[in-house]
């Protein structure tokens, strides 16, 4: 199972970052979101 993983990571490498990035922007976006009404 840990070489499946090791071969999906580096198959699919390319896209690694821009999908960490993605899921930051989602976090800030929910956090953002929860703080606005906190904010006005």
């Amino acid at each position: 199972m840990a070489e499946e993983i090791k071969s999906v990571i580096s198959r699919s490498r390319d896209t690694l970052l821009a999908d960490a990035l993605g899921v930051a922007a989602l976090v800030v976006m929910l956090f953002v979101g929860l703080a606005l009404p906190g904010l006005i």
